[in-house]
């Protein structure tokens, strides 16, 4: 795995299923839920991804548009998506991570469904 590419940190609404399949084809991917961040507010796990120098996946998306306009300088990006069943969600997520670098959406707000 190179430095460029995304490291991944889903957020509560995103099942952690998701991450143990991307970390068996060779991704950086954490669920908060492994991390044991269950119950931490939006900014909270926002402040964890920085942390970590991670982008967060959400299904939460009307609270993390806000909260990319107020980490936008600081965070390693923001990927947004509808709840659409785990093989969906998996097919766009693999597209992201083989067409964008992490330098390609830090400070960014990517939406998902563009990768379908």
């Amino acid at each position: 795995m190179e430095e460029k590419d995304i490291r991944l940190y889903l957020d509560e609404d995103v099942r952690p299923m998701l991450a143990e399949i991307l970390r068996m084809r060779g991704y950086d991917a954490v669920s908060c839920i492994e991390m044991g961040r269950t119950g931490a507010t939006d900014e909270e796990q926002m402040i964890a991804a920085i942390r970590e120098k991670r982008a967060i996946l959400t299904h939460n998306i009307r609270d993390f548009v806000k909260l990319h306009t107020k980490f936008e300088k600081e965070h390693f990006g923001i990927v947004l998506s509808d709840q659409v069943p785990i093989k969906i969600l998996l097919r766009r997520v693999l597209r992201l991570l083989s067409t964008m670098s992490q330098e390609d959406i830090k400070g960014c707000m990517i939406w998902l469904s563009d990768f379908d």
